[in-house]
């Protein structure tokens, strides 16, 4: 549909960051967010949606996926573009970080190029847009690769992440293992371009880690998935990587709340460690998301299958992403885990919007922010989502 300059959503249960307020309008007005406000404050002749009493919440921000539909992000493709962030705005998904997974450096580099190319494309506001991209890997431990690519690893001291950050104006996060060589001045490399450090996929170490926090490290992915926990070293207990994630309150981090890869129990004990200023969900999704069961897909060179609901490596040794997109996470975390709705919605809107440094304009219904917004039925299953103020054709109602 076209873009309405200035309407009114009307008869929403507006989830605001810290509450849900009914009996308000929200404006939108030339593709951004106007303002809150009582039903009886704005002129009555401006055009009204009525939202039928759904839940409305700010578009959600993933800010680590990797694909969908068969497709990757490590495919510098219009096709495999427009797929993914397709889809991802029929479900309410309205802005994400393209999540390229371990490749040769000269594919990663020509994904860093189109994406740069695929952001600078003006959009028909039907498609998710993009924000940058989450360079994972390739610097990662081989014991700790889980389903990224081992014959593409790297160590950060080789010399090979200059080429990458050739294109640092497109990399929003960039998440490495830091025990490896090079990893602490690779983080403070990164920090000098103002690029996110993440850590993952990691053996790591309490005191491989507190030198690289120190130097800028500031984000955790995917909490206990391909991250290294507490050894014993005779009778001394040494801190992994997850216990630092847990308890350092100067990091942020992740879950995939798919209800596969964690169980409840570590879902709530990440959401009462993290909190959700803290906490993001993400899909982590890969190429088998929106793919049937049995359905065999790949990334970066590497099989995998659809399975039980979740990407597995065809050897059942390790999960290889999730087959789930953010808005069935957001269902798992409030009705399963017992997040508060409100915290839920946060969880994958203002708190990724944040650590992606675009809290400014997304993230959440305030007045000056772009006007992203999904709109849902009981269970968060999508019925209609705002992009840029426009209503993207072909939503999952």
């Amino acid at each position: 549909m076209s873009r309405c300059d200035r309407f009114a959503i009307v008869n929403g249960r507006l989830a605001l960051p810290d509450r849900i307020v009914e009996g308000q309008a929200l404006i939108i007005a030339a593709g951004k967010i106007a303002g809150v406000a009582p039903l009886a404050a704005f002129d009555p002749t401006l055009p009204r949606f009525d939202a039928g009493g759904r839940l409305v919440t700010p578009g959600l921000i993933d800010i680590h996926i990797h694909g969908a539909l068969g497709h990757t992000f490590n495919e510098p493709t219009p096709a495999a573009f427009a797929a993914i962030t397709r889809l991802l705005a029929q479900h309410g998904v309205t802005s994400l970080l393209a999540t390229t997974a371990t490749d040769t450096l000269e594919n990663l580099t020509a994904v860093l190029a189109f994406a740069r190319t695929w952001m600078q494309t003006p959009t028909d506001g039907q498609h998710a847009q993009l924000l940058g991209v989450h360079v994972e890997g390739p610097y990662f431990h081989p014991a700790q690769a889980g389903a990224q690519n081992p014959a593409y690893l790297r160590t950060p001291d080789d010399g090979s992440a200059a080429q990458l950050l050739a294109q640092a104006n497109v990399i929003r996060i960039f998440t490495f293992a830091p025990e490896l060589p090079g990893a602490l001045a690779l983080t403070r490399t990164l920090r000098q371009h103002g690029i996110v450090a993440a850590a993952g996929h990691s053996t790591a170490q309490e005191k491989h880690v507190l030198p690289c926090i120190e130097a800028g490290l500031s984000h955790c992915i995917h909490l206990w998935s391909a991250q290294s926990t507490t050894v014993r070293e005779g009778p001394w207990r040494r801190p992994g990587l997850l216990e630092v994630s847990l308890t350092d309150e100067r990091l942020t981090g992740e879950i995939i709340a798919d209800g596969k890869h964690l169980p409840p129990t570590l879902l709530k004990l990440a959401y009462r460690c993290l909190g959700p200023d803290r906490l993001c969900v993400v899909s982590d999704a890969t190429s088998g998301a929106g793919l049937p069961e049995g359905s065999r897909f790949f990334m970066a060179g590497a099989e995998y299958e659809v399975a039980d609901g979740v990407g597995m490596m065809l050897d059942r040794t390790s999960f290889a992403g999730s087959t789930t997109l953010l808005d069935r996470m957001l269902a798992v975390l409030v009705e399963t885990v017992g997040v508060p709705l409100v915290e839920a919605v946060r969880m994958a809107t203002l708190t990724p919007a944040r650590v992606a440094g675009v809290a400014d304009r997304k993230g959440s219904l305030e007045a000056g922010k772009d006007a992203d917004l999904a709109i849902f039925d009981p269970g968060f299953q999508p019925w209609r989502t705002l992009i840029g103020g426009r209503w993207v054709d072909g939503d999952a109602s």
